[in-house]
């Protein structure tokens, strides 16, 4: 993942390639909606932002409305005071984004709601380094789940994890061909833990932000 600052949205939308997915941080508040959503979107688009209309997928990923430049698809992702923007052409990213806190029954969900690989991985670090890694796992899950287009309904056992904090694998997929998908860790920063997952080849990651940290 290129993990610079780069120029502006308007700059780096106008050049967005077939083999990149781009990937925004920026402020989030509830108040706003998705105004920054479509504030992004509206820079890859070429149109203002009150014009880009926003459409729900079959089990409610959004997605752009039919007129848009169909070859254009992205996913969203927001945890406290953060959001992540993914936006790719001819691909349908999936992100996900979650604060990191304490997460005292990370075991208790995981043995329920994960397939039986990954639990047994959770189950064998030490209670100190469960809630970190089972964010991982969690984010890691979503966004696959958020780029093939459905939600937890599907099953959080249906597909597992493995692999390095750095760098998860997808192992199964029911339905699906699981090594045809790529996973990305994002380094956002201290506190946070994201994951990028789309289906197809290997793609390069531009990260950048609009947030205001002073």
């Amino acid at each position: 993942m290129t993990a610079a600052r780069l120029p502006t949205l308007a700059n780096v939308a106008e050049h967005l390639r077939d083999d990149e997915i781009h990937v925004w941080r920026l402020d989030y508040h509830p108040r706003d909606g998705r105004g920054p959503l479509r504030a992004v979107l509206a820079a890859y688009l070429g149109l203002p932002a009150d014009r880009v209309v926003l459409a729900e997928g079959a089990y409610g990923r959004p997605v752009l409305a039919g007129g848009h430049d169909p070859s254009l698809d992205f996913n969203w992702s927001h945890s406290g005071a953060d959001a992540l923007v993914a936006v790719g052409r001819h691909v349908a990213p999936g992100v996900d984004l979650e604060c990191l806190r304490p997460r005292p029954r990370a075991l208790a969900i995981a043995e329920r709601y994960f397939s039986a690989e990954e639990a047994a991985a959770l189950a064998a670090l030490p209670p100190a380094a469960r809630s970190a890694a089972f964010l991982e796992l969690w984010t890691a899950k979503e966004a696959v789940l958020k780029a093939l287009g459905r939600g937890l309904a599907f099953g959080l056992d249906r597909l597992s994890i493995a692999g390095t904090t750095e760098r998860p694998s997808l192992q199964r997929l029911e339905g699906d061909d699981a090594a045809a998908w790529q996973l990305r860790r994002l380094a956002i920063a201290p506190g946070l833990v994201a994951t990028l997952a789309w289906r197809g080849g290997e793609r390069q990651v531009r990260f950048g932000t609009l947030a205001s940290r002073g």
